[in-house]
């Protein structure tokens, strides 16, 4: 999956899980990341089998060539890129056991969840060591984390000739210290408040994981808008005749424990007034026109930047990888920056879930059909529809579809911003070469139509990039204007956050 592609070309865009794909050809970048042939593993001791040839433990990087390899077609089974808060938490707790596995080859660096110990400086000389700790971390963390694709996980291990057997736990092997690192990670994250185990208030039996102990309600069903003013849950359809109706996803993460602080309501941000057709008709209006006037002025590259930005693993992942690409980052400044950048997303989403749970703001197609209802409107018609001037309001739609969770304010947003402000504190600019490409008719939404000719989305900056994040987010029809600006208001402080937290333990200061 990863052997040849360009960057972001449609057929890389589905390989670039848990922000690993760096399209920058074969090499990441640096000769300590380049891909090479031969090598054997060694286990110092632990009994490992004999790697395969396709993998160079010293100089290669375990993280993109074995385990996003791997685990993409594994992992894209359970998550879409859409499912904002449950692919920032499974990323976040990956990278986390990657960042624990290597400290120990570090001149400094501390763990987050473990302190094993300081390894000699020769065992660190090369990627060896890490390689090892840290595909053994990636393998135990994967068993936590989705447990149903167990034999994946072991064939991910058999493959460059380990043994997934091999549940050592010690200070002085790779194997081991990887073993250890990702045991502490899960007994840290096991009961952090997420309910990955559904275990919450739950006895032994038919536990759902994830699930809601908040006792969140919506106020509206999916049936009948009780208040204009609250988010409704929307009816969807898999396109073959079945549908279903949403549901609050992770409520609970407004309770999940942070990383860089203690209070998510110390981020409690000002309400959205326009959201609200009792107080403030005029702003209510004018909103909703503005998210159907965008509707109706879609061109390919407002869509395609639309959809670049709706998938987490392709905005968020893909950047980083190219970024580190490009900036030639060997093994541990590539896990540093992607633990950065982790730590940024996983605390800004704790914090606007938090708001998004507090202030249960309306989606803008409830809003367009309150006001408007049977009256034509122009907008976006559907897939291969174009602008049509006919359409009901009652029946229009975005053109991303929208997510399971209230509106205000813009994770998306907030994300984009936190994952700039750390990419610049780490990589030391704002200057940045990002190109998604996408060839002719490679759209999600419009397959076969979108775009007409082989089409490139290019940043040059992170600014451009996070501003573009948010106003793909109106473009696309999920998001009112305000609920961006707050995020582009909160979103980078949570990059500083994580991008200190994270060189902090680094240098040791912990």
């Amino acid at each position: 999956m990863f052997g040849n592609f360009e960057q972001g070309t449609a057929a890389s865009r589905r390989a670039v899980l848990l922000g690993l794909a760096g399209g920058a050809g074969l090499a990441l970048a640096g000769p300590s990341l380049a891909y090479a042939t031969g090598g054997t593993a060694s286990g110092q001791g632990a009994g490992t089998a004999a790697a395969t040839d396709d993998f160079d433990w010293d100089n290669g990087n375990a993280a993109y060539s074995v385990v996003a390899v791997q685990a993409d077609p594994v992992m894209l089974n359970y998550f879409a890129g859409s499912d904002a808060s449950l692919v920032i938490r499974v990323t976040t707790i990956l990278e986390n056991a990657w960042f624990d596995a290597i400290a120990p080859y570090h001149p400094t660096c501390i763990g987050v969840y473990s302190n094993l110990g300081r390894r000699p400086a020769s065992e660190g000389a090369t990627n060896r060591n890490k390689n090892i700790a840290l595909l053994y971390a990636s393998y135990r963390t994967f068993q936590f984390l989705l447990p149903e694709a167990d034999a994946q996980w072991r064939a991910m291990v058999s493959s460059v000739g380990m043994d997934p057997d091999d549940d050592q736990e010690n200070t002085t092997t790779p194997i081991g210290i990887g073993n250890l690192a990702a045991k502490g990670v899960i007994a840290g994250r096991s009961h952090d408040g997420g309910n990955q185990l559904g275990d919450v208030d739950w006895g032994p039996y038919n536990r759902q994981r994830y699930r809601d102990y908040t006792g969140f309600e919506p106020v509206n069903t999916a049936y009948e808008l009780r208040d204009a003013s609250k988010w409704q849950p929307r009816i969807k359809t898999n396109g073959a005749g079945l549908y279903t109706v949403q549901q609050f996803v992770t409520p609970q993460f407004k309770d999940m424990k942070p990383y860089t602080y203690d209070d998510p309501s110390v981020y409690l941000v000002k309400p959205p007034t326009d959201s609200d057709p009792h107080r403030n008709p005029r702003g209510y209006k004018q909103q909703a026109d503005e998210v159907l006037a965008r509707s109706a002025n879609l061109d390919d590259l407002v869509k395609l930047k639309a959809e670049v930005f709706n998938d987490k693993f392709l905005a968020l992942g893909e950047s980083t990888g190219i970024a580190a690409a490009n900036a030639g980052l060997n093994l541990d400044q590539f896990v540093q920056l992607h633990m950065a950048t982790a730590i940024a997303g996983f605390d800004a989403t704790i914090a606007v879930w938090y708001n998004k749970y507090h202030y249960n703001a309306v989606r803008p197609f409830s809003a367009i059909r309150h006001i408007y209802g049977d009256r034509h409107v122009t907008a976006w018609g559907g897939p291969g529809k174009g602008t049509v001037h006919n359409l009901k309001a009652s029946q229009w739609a975005e053109y991303i579809s929208v997510a399971d969770h209230p509106e205000y304010p813009s994770v998306s947003t907030t994300l984009c911003e936190a994952h700039a402000q750390a990419c610049r504190r780490f990589l030391g600019t704002d200057n940045v070469d990002l190109n998604f490409t996408f060839p002719k008719g490679s759209s999600v939404v419009e397959p076969g139509i979108t775009p007409a000719q082989d089409l490139t989305v290019h940043f040059d900056t992170w600014t451009d990039f996070a501003h573009a994040c948010g106003q793909a987010r109106i473009d696309g029809g999920v998001h009112f204007p305000a609920a961006v600006e707050i995020g582009y208001e909160i979103g980078p402080q949570f990059g500083d956050l994580g991008y200190d937290f994270v060189m902090k333990h680094v240098n040791g200061n912990v």
